[in-house]
């Protein structure tokens, strides 16, 4: 029997724009209605709906799906319609994120997509396609049969934390949606930080780094995990890494590329971090973690053998910048204006590209996380799955928090390079960014699935 799974919690949010969702739940009926909207303070022009399908497609309300109305998207909904959906600006800020789910079964779990917040009245309800639709449920809770409702509905007057969980329900009709993850947006204080030495995004095979999660008090209940570019979710010192103290310890190789950050047992997170192990001959030292405006920094085109500063020339999203006799190019103070994709060529080939964040002092201590990542690593295991295809996807961290993903397809100088998701499948990047986000990222120029 399968298996189906909601995720409800509670939490406080404050984020430049917020998604809403009216009705307010993410199981829907095929055919059924959404009007999906964008509340921003202030000027709301520059925001738009986007969504994530679990099909992979990636796209603006109005271009192939819903209808837009000033700034609401009305949705007709279809299985194919299920996915990741929220709001972004033009320079790149997310709002929350939404998942809604169209099955193709006969029950449904009406439950908020949104987050509760704690004293709230909630009504879950089991819900039957056909008639009549208010069926005796069988109510659970991570697992565990809570209550059964001749009504079909369930209420908890006054919702708390330990409210939180795994919810589903089952009638004699059938039982609400499988579901392989659940989407989670939080931001967060910073009550834990990832940090990593050397401070960089890229390595050759073999190197090491050391990362550590930094926590004002207790760290003994946070652990470093991380999601490889192959889709493995693990914690340091199961098959990988070293763990001492507060510290992994990680001998790199290719298979080791992927998102790092600390979690707590509770299921907090804290930054993210992409790490690449490059199989190349070149890469380009860049921080991997945000740099405050007013800081030094030097970027290095770095080649696996000797000379290993060779004459190298540095590029900025895609435009030349200038060429150094050095191998290293430095920034005095950096601004904002310096933020953007770097990467670096010399004679004997390219590096990946690194995205380097500038923040204000006012950021050092703010995170944004947006945890959709198993949502659509996770929800499209099954789908890959049933069509025996094979994904590789590759994360880039551009900062310390997690963001979105967009699809890039290089543009080869003489001939197409060779790596491992490149001919004919898309790349997946992440785009991380504290609390200003940038575009999406696909291997080319700017061109958004």
């Amino acid at each position: 029997r399968r298996t189906t799974i909601l995720r409800l919690f509670t939490s406080f949010l404050s984020n430049p724009a917020s998604l809403s969702v009216s009705p307010d739940r993410s199981q829907f009926f095929k055919y059924e209605s959404v009007s999906l909207s964008c509340e921003v303070q202030g000027n709301s022009a520059g925001w738009r709906l986007k969504r994530y399908t679990v099909t992979g497609e990636r796209s603006d309300c109005g271009m192939k799906w819903g209808k837009q109305q000033g700034s609401s998207c009305n949705v007709s909904l279809k299985p194919s319609d299920s996915g990741v959906y929220w709001c972004e600006s033009g320079p790149g800020e997310h709002s929350n994120a939404v998942n809604i789910t169209v099955p193709a079964g006969a029950v449904i779990l009406e439950s908020p997509a949104l987050p509760v917040t704690e004293g709230d009245s909630v009504t879950l309800r089991c819900r039957y396609q056909g008639t009549p639709s208010d069926l005796t449920a069988d109510f659970y809770k991570d697992g565990s049969l809570i209550r059964t409702e001749t009504t079909g509905e369930m209420t908890i007057p006054a919702v708390s934390k330990s409210d939180e969980g795994l919810y589903k329900c089952t009638n004699s009709e059938g039982e609400s949606p499988e579901k392989d993850a659940w989407l989670l947006f939080k931001i967060l204080s910073n009550q834990a930080s990832l940090s990593l030495s050397p401070d960089r995004s890229q390595f050759f095979e073999y190197e090491s780094v050391s990362l550590s999660c930094e926590v004002q008090g207790n760290s003994a209940r946070w652990r470093v995990v991380r999601n490889t570019t192959r889709g493995i979710l693990s914690e340091c010192h199961t098959d990988w890494g070293k763990q001492q103290g507060s510290s992994c310890n990680v001998s790199l190789t290719p298979s080791d590329s992927g998102l790092y950050w600390c979690e707590s047992g509770s299921g907090e997170h804290s930054n993210a971090v992409n790490i690449t192990v490059h199989a190349g001959p070149m890469i380009l030292e860049s921080p991997a973690l945000p740099v405050t405006e007013g800081d030094s920094v030097t970027l290095r085109c770095r080649y696996q053998e000797t000379p290993s500063d060779l004459t190298a020339v540095f590029y900025k999203d895609g435009s030349l910048i200038r060429a150094e006799t050095t191998g290293e190019m430095t920034i005095p103070a950096v601004s904002k204006s310096d933020e953007g994709l770097y990467k670096c060529y010399n004679s004997k080939g390219d590096s990946p590209e690194s995205w380097m964040t500038v923040t204000g002092e006012n950021m050092r201590n703010f995170d944004i996380q947006i945890i959709w990542f198993f949502f659509t690593l996770l929800s499209l295991r099954r789908y890959i799955h049933n069509n025996l295809c094979s994904c590789d996807f590759q994360c880039r961290c551009r900062s310390t928090v997690a963001r979105k993903t967009s699809l890039e397809r290089p543009k080869p100088r003489k001939k197409p390079r060779e790596e491992p998701g490149y001919e004919g499948w898309p790349v997946l990047h992440w785009l991380c960014r504290g609390g200003d986000y940038d575009r999406t990222w696909p291997r080319s120029s700017n061109v958004h699935k």
